[in-house]
């Protein structure tokens, strides 16, 4: 409980840190800016928090590989190596998940923090590989800058050990929450990473399938002429 009081306390007192603009801008990281930046909207931030939370990279394939895992290794034990463990587990990181993004775009909204990622403007594997290990920690603000996402760090350590309040005994102390920020940390790079390549992938995937069926097409056409040659 002493920790939960702790963090709430941290979480009311940052809005009065943050109005100070002149103390952000001493603390923040400003590495480069984007070229071509649009902030941003309302609808923006909505957006993200609906895909973020209930988009099919979360519920297909993040939440069934973090839920199947953790009922694997039956962590923790209360929920048990079954189906309906299976279930609670994957409920449970939703609602922290949700929780998270939500604290993050509520404040990021405050602060002109845009919760989005932005792909890289700068080709190269290895260049693109550090833009998204980059925008683990940093986010644009209004001016297109890159300044250190505080609402980011909030939303994961926030609702980590918000939610010590609601999880079963052995998963709700500090030691669990700070796994899970750990965790999330790593979550949100491979999102970025993902968000990064898998347009170039989809489309030299797509470029192959259509080399594919047009050998097919060739193939049947070759083969029908071939047949009627033979009638």
């Amino acid at each position: 409980m002493k920790w939960f009081w702790v963090l709430v306390s941290l979480l009311l007192a940052m809005p009065v840190y943050a109005q100070d603009r002149n103390t952000l801008r001493i603390a923040a990281v400003t590495t480069e800016r984007l070229p071509i930046y649009q902030p941003a909207s309302g609808s923006d931030r909505v957006k993200w928090f609906i895909v973020s939370t209930v988009g099919p990279l979360s519920l297909l394939a993040a939440g069934p590989i973090s839920a199947g895992f953790s009922t694997a290794i039956n962590s923790p034990k209360a929920y048990g190596p079954h189906w309906e463990g299976f279930g609670k587990r994957y409920a449970m990181r939703l609602t922290g998940v949700s929780t998270g993004n939500a604290m993050e775009a509520a404040l990021g909204s405050l602060w002109g923090q845009d919760p989005r990622y932005i792909e890289s403007p700068r080709r190269g594997f290895g260049t693109r590989v550090k833009y998204a290990i980059k925008t683990t920690f940093v986010a644009p603000h209004r001016d297109g800058t890159f300044h250190a996402a505080y609402a980011r760090y909030i939303g994961n350590v926030g609702n980590n050990f918000l939610s010590n309040t609601w999880r079963v005994e052995g998963a709700n102390g500090p030691g669990n929450a700070l796994v899970r920020c750990l965790l999330g940390v790593v979550g949100r790079m491979s999102g970025n990473a993902f968000a990064e390549f898998w347009p170039d992938v989809r489309e030299r995937f797509g470029g192959i399938r259509r080399i594919i069926k047009l050998i097919m097409w060739s193939s049947r056409h070759v083969a029908r002429r071939s047949i009627a040659r033979t009638c």
